[in-house]
């Protein structure tokens, strides 16, 4: 009897022991093979990202910037939390669909799609309280007197009104895909308003990226009322900017411009 209730403790010994190294043995995987996927020679391996996304992303204030800080797709894309990162990756099996079937599997579906795609992940990212960006920045340690006045005040905004990241922060990375005019056919003129942007290219950056110091704003994916409001507080002199005199006046810039 003492016999077999020793073989019976060794044997539960044995098996709970073998069981845990195979619970650690299968964490250990599991949890490497996800970390694999956060990497940004995983996220491009594929031609659909190495050849839309990522070539945007070259250059961008998130690859390359005065604090050598950088910041890659998983950043961005991916929680840092392990529940919602799971959650992710379980929703990123959809992508797998997509990418077995072809959905995106050329520059020009890409394209078509993109409206879409963008809007997903917009969406995300206001639900969230753009979670991903708050991995490295916060409202509440911004020292927003160091800052160029026109940030300073909209993050201050923002901060009050309860704003998040990607109310403003659009395209930072990635070129902004297209929008419908804000005006009716009848009234655009596409050679003429070629003619402005290139005008305000020449500070705010051909993409209206701005400039990585904030001294010229970024103005690709501000909202269209904004920027008419703006420039009519340039015009009328309630917003006061040395650089924007010369451009902000009925001459330069009459109201039918504006809109």
């Amino acid at each position: 009897m003492k016999l077999s209730m020793i073989r019976w403790t060794r044997c539960t010994a044995i098996g709970a022991l073998a069981l845990f190294l195979l619970g650690v043995i299968f964490w250990g995987g599991f949890n490497t093979a996800m970390e694999a996927t956060n990497t940004l020679p995983f996220c491009i391996s594929c031609h659909e990202m190495r050849d839309n996304v990522y070539q945007e992303y070259r250059g961008s204030v998130h690859e390359a910037n005065a604090s050598g800080v950088r910041a890659t797709c998983p950043d961005c894309h991916v929680p840092r939390d392990w529940l919602p990162k799971v959650v992710r990756k379980i929703q990123a099996s959809r992508e797998l669909y997509h990418w077995v079937v072809g959905t995106i599997d050329t520059r020009e579906k890409f394209l078509a799609r993109r409206p879409v795609l963008a809007g997903h992940v917009w969406d995300a990212m206001k639900r969230t309280d753009s979670r991903e960006c708050r991995n490295c920045h916060d409202f509440h340690s911004m020292q927003l007197a160091d800052q160029a006045r026109f940030a300073a005040d909209r993050h201050d905004r923002a901060l009050n009104a309860g704003g998040t990241c990607i109310d403003c922060h659009k395209g930072i990375s990635h070129e902004l895909p297209p929008l419908p005019p804000v005006l009716s056919e009848d009234r655009y003129d596409p050679e003429y308003a070629e003619e402005i942007m290139e005008t305000c290219a020449g500070c705010h950056g051909d993409k209206g990226q701005g400039t990585p110091d904030g001294e010229y704003p970024r103005l690709a994916g501000l909202d269209a009322h904004y920027i008419v409001r703006q420039l009519e507080n340039f015009k009328n002199r309630k917003r006061i900017n040395i650089p924007m005199i010369p451009y902000a006046n009925e001459r330069e810039l009459p109201g039918e411009d504006v809109q």
